[in-house]
Formats: C-alpha cells, sequence, structure tokens
C-alpha cells in the first residue's frame, strides 16, 4: 500500500499566472473539498510530454470521483512565453483542464518547484500529501490519485503513448539532453570551439564521437540555442538512442523552413520521427519540439544530420527516447 505523506504545507496561492486557459482563474479556495492533481510542465520539454499520457488517463478516469487536474506551464526558453503558443500546444495535446501560464514564475516559486514535470498531489483540506519529479512510478501516482479520493485499490491504467509522448527505451538509451548554447553545451566538435554571439563559419569534423555534435555553416551561437545565418547550414549529432529530438523555431515570425535529416547519410526511411517523411524532409512551422528519429528494430548507433534551407532557423536542445 502506498503511504502518503503527512505534511503540513497547504496548496499556495495561484496568483500571478499571465492567462489561463480552459478556465477562468483559478484560486486555492475554488479547489476546496476536491482532490487536486498540480502538473507543472512546459510545451517543449520530452520529458513531460511523455507523461501526457497518463496524465491525460488519470483526468478521464477519476473526473467523476473529484478528481481535478490543474495544469502550469512555466517556459524554460523565452519564447515559451508566447500564450498563442502555448494554446496551441494544449489543443494540440488534448488538455481540457485549467492550464496556468506561469510566464513570471510566481506559481513555480509559490510551490518551490525545481524541475519539470513535477507533480503535487493535494486532498480535500487543500494539504500537499504527496510529490514526484521527472517520470516514472505512475503506479505509484495513481495509487495515490485513488486514496485521495477515497476509492478501494483498482489496477492502473494502461496507458499506450504514440510519437513523441512514448515511453523512452530506457534499455538502450546512452544519450543525454544536450543544449546547443554557449552556456550549457557540451561535446562540442567543430573546429575552433565555441563560438559567443558572434556570426561565425563553422565546419564538423569526417568522423563524430559518441554523444558529440557539431555545426556546418554560418551560424551564430547564443548563450542557450544556435542561429542559422544562412541557408544550408547542418548540425551533426554522433548518437545512441531509439528517438532524437531537436527544439526548433524560426526567428522573428519568418515562414516555414524546410529541412532534411539524413541518417549516417542516407534519408531515414523507416527510422523517420513522426516530423518528418521518409526522405527525411520536413518544416519548421512552429516555436516546438520534433521528432526527426525514431529507429525500428535493433538501436544502434548512428549520425544525425539536418540541413536546413533557409536562414532564420533556431534550434536549442537535443532530446533522446
Amino acid at each position: 500500500m502506498t503511504t502518503i505523506f503527512s505534511r503540513k504545507s497547504k496548496i499556495p496561492p495561484l496568483a500571478g499566472a499571465t492567462a489561463w486557459l480552459n478556465s477562468e482563474p483559478v484560486s486555492a479556495a475554488d479547489l476546496e473539498g476536491r482532490v487536486v492533481l498540480v502538473d507543472f510542465g512546459t510545451y517543449t520539454c520530452i520529458n513531460w510530454l511523455r507523461t501526457l499520457p497518463h496524465i491525460r488517463a488519470w483526468a478521464e478516469k477519476y473526473r467523476e470521483d473529484g478528481l481535478v487536474v490543474l495544469g502550469v506551464q512555466t517556459p524554460e526558453f523565452e519564447f515559451e512565453q508566447n500564450v498563442d503558443s502555448v494554446r496551441r500546444e494544449v489543443q494540440a495535446r488534448g488538455i481540457d483542464w485549467p492550464v496556468a501560464v506561469d510566464n513570471g514564475y510566481a506559481i513555480w516559486r509559490a510551490f518551490s518547484n525545481q524541475y519539470w514535470p513535477a507533480l503535487y498531489f493535494i486532498d480535500r483540506e487543500g494539504v500537499i500529501r504527496h510529490q514526484h519529479f521527472g517520470e516514472g512510478q505512475y503506479g505509484q501516482s495513481e495509487r495515490v490519485i485513488q486514496e485521495l479520493l477515497g476509492l478501494p485499490p483498482q489496477d492502473p491504467v494502461r496507458v499506450g503513448g504514440e510519437g513523441d509522448e512514448a515511453e523512452a527505451d530506457w534499455a538502450h538509451l546512452n544519450s543525454p539532453e544536450t543544449y546547443l548554447g554557449y552556456e550549457r553545451t557540451d561535446s562540442f566538435a567543430s573546429q575552433g570551439g565555441l563560438g559567443r554571439g558572434e556570426s561565425r563559419v563553422y565546419a564538423a569534423p569526417e568522423r563524430l564521437k559518441l554523444n558529440h555534435w557539431a555545426l556546418s555553416g554560418n551560424w551564430t551561437m547564443r548563450s542557450n540555442h544556435v542561429v542559422l545565418d544562412e541557408a544550408g547550414g547542418r548540425i551533426l549529432f554522433r548518437f545512441h538512442a531509439r528517438d532524437v529530438h531537436l527544439v526548433l523555431r524560426r526567428a522573428d515570425g519568418r515562414g516555414p523552413a524546410p529541412f532534411q535529416v539524413l541518417l549516417d547519410g542516407e534519408a531515414p526511411g523507416a527510422a523517420r520521427g513522426v516530423d518528418v517523411d521518409d526522405g527525411g524532409n520536413g518544416l519548421v512551422d512552429d516555436d516546438r519540439l520534433y521528432q526527426l528519429i525514431r529507429q525500428p528494430g535493433a538501436v544502434e548507433e548512428r549520425t544525425l544530420e539536418i540541413a536546413f534551407g533557409a536562414s532564420g532557423v533556431e534550434a536549442y536542445v537535443f532530446t533522446f527516447g
């Protein structure tokens, strides 16, 4: 049986949100007498995206029993402050519960939160009784919900995420999250090293070591992303994982930018992600996470190359699954 923590802290005020989606502003007083699940995330975070199938299933299964799910979107990157973009992702992901757009980190700080994703489980008296950070332990989390609702133990819901919401292949995941800006990046392999805010022509080495990455073409490296200054630029990454994702956007509201993904120098074919075709072709049409590769069958060490057909593309972080 799951032990629910005995906590003295009550749900803090939910004031300070930039906007509320799917509802009028919600206060702690509005939630009195309800069991509440507060879900912190940000829409380009692969770890948060992979929890969504479970959150949706719990919201549907336990709504009639009194569960209220409350989302909080707190941005990691500046562009995630765009309320229209958050609204687009909320709609596209089938999120029908209230969502606070927490651009100023007011709710984040009120909870003393430090993680995406983070779940806080609140009882009918408004007391935080359990918390979970990161992915996993879904069965335990669901048992906490059942106990707070006063329900007898039940088998957990069966969930199978699709696309970028599918659970990672943890057994074969040997590549880490890698940021592309100069403040947080690791294992950059282009000759000349990191640039710091100046436009520079980069060259990629002939071979990359595992979990190293490189730029080719004219790019500007900023603190938390890289910006393509001339069409034809490429990003290369040597990885070992089933899935490869990259957070991309087109700067200054420009139109869609075409790109092509190659895997070991060839079109990905059946190894394509949901955002490319068999030939590796795709479009940067929104500011979001793009799934570039999903290897079928055996997971092997491979080299990804993504080339962009227009300038102004910004790339932020590689994640893997």
